[in-house]
């Protein structure tokens, strides 16, 4: 009776999806429509410079809440509880810095310089070709993990939303039965790629890279505004569902108090004729009247008669309704549990509710002091040096747009991020156990949700969400990186020349390229998608924001100097990650020099490299300084 129900629900849930999915292309359609109207390159990658406060707002909003803050961020809010909290905080006031600090002025020299892209301004405000083309490579290096990011996040979500849909399995099973004679698609440990994935992969992947390459930059800002609207729609719907079926936000954290995640030592109660496996999320029933609890693995791990005894990571569940329910499915209730690892205060009870938060990988903890002030400049300060906001910081119609942009934003995000700490603390108690496939937390409490209360059909919107928050970060790289390519290599220094047929043709190709490449690359993804975007977004500023804030602001910046903070901030960050991979056997878990981040040291390194550098090189030329720095009737700029 229940399954022919979920069918159903998923069926409806799947044509709401699908029907946001057309009114997406409806809008690309629309939009290239304007190409045939305007100059092509300034409309393809800018919009013409002529975006209203709502257009700019969403767009700008849209782009900055990635696949990272339905997927990833949820990941870690469900892994560490309310600390997250005071990770997120600073990101309030990311429009009131990067609008703020940079909005109006890169706007004023985009103009002058005729620029359409990032390398493009730092290009012609010192006149060096060279310049441009390391900014330019800076760029594509940054934007190619992190578009790989986003399309397994668009990829897991898709999934999640189609997974009970016949058609749907039935092709994912034609697709992983023919998985051996496709040797590309072999994993790291002799596996292959799950079809179920590679099928969203592939849906997921063509379709944001048709639209963002045939509707070009007003496909995505009008996209932007709809998918804007769905996240915070999506968002306010999810939270009351939340609350109501945890029973309140106090019972909720009184349940998280109560809940812990330590690694245990196990030995089982009797000789082992054969090896006895525990895969991913097995329950165990430790058989512990004096204090009842089920244990969920997080990772597999494997008993044997030569090694009876385990140490795994598993998460620990307390609530008496939770372990009834969970009771028959306790896969392994003969072995038992000999020692708990608990450490007070991290590990321990509540440490999903106190600070620093659970963190097993950390001595510290999850936000130890330094990690605590290097994510303040992470989201608040470098949030600025975003070379895919500063496109947008270019496409602004006027002053007064920019002031109520800035407040809009700043609402914006309040309503998407602090309610996100509440849901998905709610879905700890909800859906425990699921640390082990953290980034899949959203689409699972989101189908969780609807189904609770009857109304599966809302899952497809609330899917769209994270979708869209994908879907607007991806079209937005694809757009960043293609003008890049077009733009700063091709017409700049291989044929200056170019017809705007040439330039037309190649954008399209250089997205559709790019595009198709990040799919690949996201055939086999990486782990954790959080981390990765932590990685690019640090890596960007620490290369970009001072070099970017000295072009604007100081008439005696020059090239040598910014090269300086943007190659000093670049190595210093990268170092970091080096160090770590050495240390730790990940890129992605840095080593923390002085306790501090990787963007910490990075902006530091950058900031010294333009400060020393630019004072004992050659002044700009005059001509400059009177361009950028000086009105048509010789009066300073800032005067």
């Amino acid at each position: 009776m229940l399954l022919p129900l979920l069918a159903a629900d998923s069926n409806a849930a799947l044509i709401t999806f699908l029907i946001y999915m057309v009114g997406v292309f409806v809008l690309a359609w629309a939009a290239n429509r304007l190409l045939h109207e305007k100059e092509f390159l300034t409309e393809y990658f800018l919009g013409s410079r002529g975006l209203g406060v709502w257009a700019f707002a969403l767009t700008f909003a849209a782009t900055s809440a990635s696949g990272g803050s339905f997927t990833g961020f949820p990941a870690l809010i469900y892994t560490h509880g309310w600390i997250l909290a005071l990770w997120i905080a600073s990101y309030m006031v990311v429009p009131i810095c990067g609008m703020g600090l940079f909005g109006k002025r890169i706007n004023q020299v985009a103009r002058r310089a005729g620029a359409i892209t990032v390398p493009d301004i730092l290009r012609e405000r010192f006149e060096s070709p060279i310049f441009g083309l390391i900014s330019t490579t800076l760029i594509v290096f940054f934007m190619a993990f992190n578009l790989v990011a986003q399309f397994k996040a668009g990829s897991l979500i898709l999934k999640s939303l189609v997974q009970d849909v016949n058609a749907f399995q039935s092709s994912a099973a034609w697709m992983t039965n023919h998985m051996p004679e496709w040797g590309f698609l072999q994993t790291s440990d002799g596996g292959y790629v799950d079809g179920a994935y590679l099928l969203c992969l592939l849906t997921f992947g063509l379709a944001v890279v048709v639209y963002t390459t045939y509707g070009g930059f007003h496909a995505v800002v009008w996209t932007d505004v709809m998918q804007g609207i769905v996240m915070v729609g999506g968002v306010l719907i999810m939270l009351p569902l939340a609350l109501y079926e945890v029973g309140g936000l106090e019972n909720a954290t009184r349940q998280m108090a109560a809940q812990t995640r330590v690694s245990l030592e196990w030995q089982g109660d009797a000789p082992l004729d054969e090896p006895v496996t525990i895969k991913q999320g097995d329950f165990i029933n430790p058989n512990d009247t004096e204090d009842p609890k089920l244990y969920r693995v997080l990772h597999e791990v494997s008993l044997t008669s030569d090694q009876p005894t385990i140490s795994a990571t598993v998460e620990v569940i307390r609530d008496q309704e939770q372990i009834a329910s969970a009771s028959a499915d306790s896969t392994w209730s003969t072995i038992g549990a000999k020692t708990e690892d608990k450490t007070p205060g991290k590990d321990g009870r509540g440490a999903y509710v106190t600070g620093p938060g659970t963190d097993l990988s950390s001595e510290g903890g999850f936000l130890p002091l330094g990690v605590a002030i290097s994510f303040f400049f992470m989201w608040a300060i470098s949030g600025s040096g975003q070379p895919q906001y500063m496109v947008r910081l270019m496409a602004f119609k006027d002053t007064k747009t920019l002031r109520w942009s800035i407040v809009t934003v700043t609402f914006y995000f309040s309503l998407i991020y602090f309610p996100l700490v509440v849901i998905f603390c709610c879905a700890r108690i909800l859906l425990p156990g699921m640390e082990g496939e953290a980034d899949e937390i959203m689409p699972h409490m989101a189908i969780f949700l609807t189904e609770n209360v009857g109304m599966g059909w809302l899952a497809g919107l609330l899917l769209a969400a994270p979708f869209a928050a994908v879907m607007s970060t991806v079209d937005s790289f694809l757009l960043v990186v293609s003008s890049s390519l077009v733009r700063d290599i091709y017409q700049r220094n291989i044929s200056p020349n170019a017809s705007e047929k040439t330039m037309k043709w190649l954008s399209y190709l250089a997205t559709l390229v790019v595009g198709l490449i990040a799919l690949i690359g996201a055939v086999n993804p990486p782990q954790f998608l959080q981390d990765i975007i932590v990685y690019v977004g640090s890596g960007l500023a620490a290369a970009f924001l001072f070099p970017v804030a000295s072009m604007l602001y100081w008439p005696r910046s020059n090239m040598l100097g910014c090269l300086a903070g943007m190659m000093g901030g670049f190595g210093a960050h990268l170092g970091m990650h080096v160090v770590g991979w050495q240390i730790y056997g990940e890129f992605v878990q840095p080593y923390l020099l002085f306790g501090f981040s990787p963007v910490v040291i990075g902006l530091a390194a950058s900031l010294l490299g333009v400060l020393i550098v630019t004072p004992i090189t050659p002044a700009p030329p005059e001509h400059l300084v009177r361009k950028y720095f000086y009105r048509s009737t010789g009066q300073a700029v800032n005067e």
